[in-house]
């Protein structure tokens, strides 16, 4: 990526369609990788890149000076910004430039195409799409030289901050991105290059119809043009842009980010060997344990009444589940190395005997056999290995609808299990066994398992690699043929993919004090060691993870003791509410992943949400002894809205800010934010629980409190990360 630090002269650069790639020779092991990402750069636009191999010395004599008290941190900090505008403004205007060369072609072959459709000569015609193509050819080229420019300046923002033991990123990034002139918006920001595609776009889309029938692209926006030039230059403008439509803000909740088509990384599954029954029972298995999560909810409190306990002891039948799950899936992540099938059958076993259980204990008359069921469902939670099936055994060109449909299914199964429940409004005895509201959902969902495992059993099949892998005895838990959610390679990447890490760590002037290069790519080993490759600003991502599941929890874990106590609903009213609640799920996603992410930042929806979701938790307080069914219901859906576009924008931004040693293995970045989900359900029904000793009429503010709190705390440290979250 670097030019000699003293460069000559320059020569006009050549326009693009008139550039030859020169051939780079690959060396062994790291070095292979740095050779082939300088075989990448254009001969004749070299002066042109980033000169990151002078500005890297350049931070080794700023230390090196201030150390010796050459120069103040002042002075190298003027020094260092004015350096890097200046590079920053070489690449832009360059690339004006060559968007200048591609908009004079355009409009040329725009001349050729009028008089070519007068005369409606088809061979002409594809002559002329053929023109097109080729400047789509060009305009890659461009986006490819936009993409090692952002890394570089990336990498040495980075470098910078940690040699000089300052964040100067922040500031940086702060002050030239929102300025009104930014020039660092045309690089990440590209609206010139995105106004070219969308002239190729539109061209190609015409003469696809010789008579220009075919609708307009910017007529009906979600009608895409099926050419492979086009298709590709859209793939990169997104990577480039974090251009969010509604399937990738629905994957951000799966915490599944698609990988980069272009990374050096082989794709361990194609078309041939993928296996969309496999797909479909991760899905099902997904969508069975969210409905056996909240099948139980709006009938708890008369469960555990009905074995003698208090109704809050609702809070320990619900967050017993989540107990096991904050063990379930470490040890299922682990094991989903190895296969895919056996844990999703002991997955299925478990659930299966957890929820007989939890039928059982009305006619045993024991809360204990109660609790034990259900941390038995518990022990069976396969989340993480429906999203490492995902990651790891979905092409990548369906890898995305694959992750929408895990959030889709999570969705539908949390709007279905109150649902399902209000419909159990029954009572009778088969063979001594009583058959009731409170015991129908242990049944139903024993039904449900049954069913699943042998669907399961006669139909699910084992990925390629993994049987290869298990063939030949190779442990995968850390081999480089396996990964999980790639979260910093994805399309969410602030400054692009981190594949090129190694031309940093492996440059000529590197000091002994950084990171070995190899292990700066292992996964971690444990979750001591993934904490520490947690920055501050994943922590506060992960403690916002934290703040809104704990919200919901403590929302809906509570609502039949709440609404039972204030308002006198009944089941079926208590039931129709949670299922009302789930149901706008995916409408939100709808609306914030089609339109509100086109307006706004992320980290400024983040900002909104958590706010909003402040609100809604204030509104929730009884601050006089009338507490109305309005106000409960309306700021229970300002809460429960808010807090589900906080968690898609939340999981976007954490697989932005999160380490790639965190993106495979079995202590990856998916696991932690699970860990954390998990641990705030657990921290919110014991809450529910301990507050049920004050007595109802203290529950629903003793509760409320924590949750108060912990959003105050999660949004000053949203603030005072916030320029980190670029």
């Amino acid at each position: 990526m670097a030019v000699p630090a003293t460069a000559p002269a320059r020569r006009p650069p050549p326009p693009c369609g008139e550039i030859v790639s020169p051939g780079g020779g690959r060396n062994q092991g790291i070095a292979e990788e740095r050779a082939r990402l300088m075989a990448d750069q254009l001969e004749e636009w070299k002066e042109y890149y980033i000169n990151y191999k002078m500005m890297k010395k350049k931070v080794k004599q700023y230390v090196q000076q201030t150390q010796n008290g050459g120069r103040n941190r002042e002075q190298v900090l003027k020094e260092f910004s004015r350096m890097l505008d200046d590079q920053i403004e070489k690449i832009v205007l360059f690339l004006l430039q060559q968007q200048g060369h591609l908009a004079s072609r355009i409009e040329k072959l725009g001349e050729e195409r009028a008089l070519l459709m007068e005369q409606a000569d088809a061979s002409q015609i594809s002559e002329l799409r053929e023109a097109y193509r080729e400047v789509g050819i060009d305009l890659m080229k461009l986006l490819r030289f936009v993409d090692m420019n952002a890394t570089g300046i990336r990498k040495i923002l980075k470098k910078f901050d940690k040699r000089f033991g300052y964040k100067f990123t922040d500031y940086y990034v702060s002050t030239r991105a929102n300025h009104p002139c930014s020039q660092l918006q045309q690089i990440f920001k590209q609206v010139g290059i995105v106004a070219v595609v969308g002239a190729l776009s539109r061209n190609l889309a015409f003469l696809q119809d010789h008579q220009g029938n075919f609708p307009s692209i910017y007529d009906h926006p979600s009608i895409t043009l099926k050419d492979p030039i086009i298709e590709q230059i859209n793939h990169s403008v997104q990577k480039l842009t974090h251009a969010t439509n509604l399937l990738q803000f629905i994957g951000q909740h799966a915490l599944i980010i698609p990988e980069d088509m272009h990374s050096g990384s082989e794709d361990l599954v194609d078309d041939q060997s993928y296996h969309f029954m496999s797909l479909l029972l991760n899905l099902a298995n997904t969508f069975l344990y969210m409905v056996n999560t909240y099948i139980i909810v709006p009938t708890a409190d008369d469960y555990s009444v009905s074995l003698g306990a208090a109704a809050t002891v609702c809070g320990v039948i619900i967050g017993s589940m989540a107990v096991a799950q904050v063990f379930s899936s470490v040890y299922f992540s682990a094991w989903s190395n190895k296969s895919y099938f056996r844990p999703l059958v002991f997955s299925s076993i478990m659930l299966f005997l957890g929820n007989l259980l939890y039928a059982l204990a009305y006619d045993v008359n024991s809360l204990t056999v109660l609790i034990v069921g259900r941390l038995l469902c518990g022990l069976g939670s396969a989340r993480a290995v429906n999203r490492r099936y995902i990651s790891d055994c979905v092409p990548l060109k369906t890898r995305l609808q694959a992750s929408a449909g895990f959030v889709s299914a999570s969705a539908l199964g949390m709007a279905c299990g109150p649902a399902l429940a209000g419909l159990l409004q029954t009572n009778f005895k088969i063979y001594g066994f009583t058959f009731d509201q409170n015991t129908l959902p242990g049944w139903i969902m024993c039904l449900a398992w049954i069913t699943y495992l042998f669907w399961l059993w006669i139909s699910f099949k084992e990925p390629d690699h993994i049987v290869r892998e298990n063939s030949v005895n190779t442990p995968s838990s850390d081999s480089g043929h396996r990964r999980n959610s790639n979260l910093e390679d994805g399309l969410a990447q602030p400054f692009l993919i981190d594949a090129k890490e190694s031309l940093d760590e492996n440059g000529e002037d590197n000091d002994e004090n950084e990171e070995d290069p190899e292990d700066s790519h292992k996964p971690a080993t444990s979750l001591a060691a993934a904490y520490r490759l947690l920055t501050p600003s994943v922590k506060v991502q992960l403690l916002i993870y934290f703040m809104l599941k704990f919200a919901m929890e403590i929302l809906l874990s509570e609502s039949s003791v709440v609404t039972t106590f204030y308002f006198n609903w009944s089941t079926s009213t208590v039931a129709m509410f949670l299922a009302v609640l789930g149901l706008t799920v995916l409408p939100v996603n709808v609306i914030v992943g089609s339109y509100v992410t086109n307006l706004f930042q992320d980290r400024q929806i983040l900002v909104a949400s958590e706010i909003m979701v402040l609100i809604g938790i204030a509104m929730s307080f009884r601050f006089t002894s009338h507490y109305s069914v309005p106000q409960y219901v309306s700021s229970a859906l300002i809460t429960f809205v808010f807090a589900e576009v906080l968690e898609g924008v939340n999981l976007s931004l954490l697989s932005r800010v999160m380490s790639s040693r965190l993106s495979r293995g079995t202590y990856n970045g998916g696991l932690l934010s699970t860990e954390a989900g998990t641990l705030a359900r657990v921290a919110a029904d014991m809450t529910i629980t301990a507050a049920g000793y004050l007595g109802q009429n203290s529950l629903l503010n003793v509760t409320l409190l924590p949750s108060f709190v912990i959003c105050v705390a999660s949004i000053v440290a949203t603030f005072c990360t916030y320029n980190s979250l670029y």
